[in-house]
């Protein structure tokens, strides 16, 4: 349609002057295979809309009819909700020397003095390592008393940062919560799911979230709205696979041709 050019194209029409049965409606034509070879390519491009059918395509819109090529939908068929769906993090707690190795590499902890930093060795080593907690407010409350008993004064984002290097992912751990009991979302688990425009989002996630991951919720204050037409998908038609018999019998006479000239090599 456009000069040297062999990319697709969609092209868009527009009226604010719709008849009443075109109001909120939205039409599309499918010419993916309406053309005519050139006479003649122009670099890539090789096909061109002829006159017949350009009128195929103005009949077929003209028409306002449901064919293979013709579809025809409500404008709010394309809206969809973006939601953010979280689940809770769930983390246990160490002092193991590979966590107290891991935590100590955290940026903020590596900047501190290194007699800071073998004394917070030290300190981390002298509680259990054996001891497994799977609660993250019990963890805090003993790591911060052993700080305090070994002189140790870290700010509150290096506290945070060897919290996080002492800790590990586990399904069986206790919920990790914030500030008035609040759950915390894990960030690395965290997805997105486009709902229907005319779909409850609340309905989705209980038909189709909840049952996989039944502790999951969506943060309404980054749900986002969209609108989008796949064009493709809407005119798709499934082609089935050929038989097994069809491919088997191929091959064998592949294979046949082959032995066949492999022979007269040998010859």
């Amino acid at each position: 349609m456009f000069y040297n050019t062999g990319i697709s194209t969609y092209v868009w029409v527009l009226s604010k002057e719709k008849p009443a049965e075109r109001k909120n409606k939205v039409q599309l034509v499918d010419g993916s295979k309406m053309f005519r070879k050139m006479r003649k390519g122009l670099g890539s491009k090789r096909n061109e809309l002829g006159p017949e059918n350009i009128q195929k395509i103005v009949n077929l819109y003209g028409d306002f009819a449901e064919t293979e090529q013709s579809k025809i939908f409500n404008t709010t068929d394309f809206f969809y909700r973006t939601i953010t769906v979280e689940r809770s993090l769930k983390l246990n707690f160490t002092t193991t020397s590979d966590r107290i190795d891991t935590a100590l590499t955290a940026k903020t902890l590596a900047k501190l003095a290194v007699e800071t930093q073998d004394a917070l060795r030290a300190a981390l080593e002298a509680m259990d390592a054996d001891q497994l907690w799977k609660n993250r407010d019990e963890f805090t409350k003993a790591l911060k008393k052993q700080l305090k008993t070994s002189g140790i004064d870290l700010i509150a984002p290096q506290f945070k940062a060897l919290v996080a290097g002492l800790s590990e992912r586990d399904e069986t751990a206790e919920v990790c919560t914030g500030t008035k009991g609040k759950l915390e979302a894990d960030a690395d688990l965290r997805d997105t799911e486009n709902v229907p425009w005319d779909e409850d989002i609340h309905t989705y996630l209980e038909r189709e979230v909840k049952p996989f991951v039944p502790d999951a919720w969506i943060d309404e204050a980054k749900t986002k709205e969209g609108c989008e037409i796949p064009f493709t998908r809407h005119f798709y038609q499934y082609v089935p696979p050929r038989p097994l018999d069809e491919i088997d019998a191929d091959l064998d006479a592949v294979l046949g041709r082959i032995r066949t000239r492999l022979e007269q090599v040998k010859a």
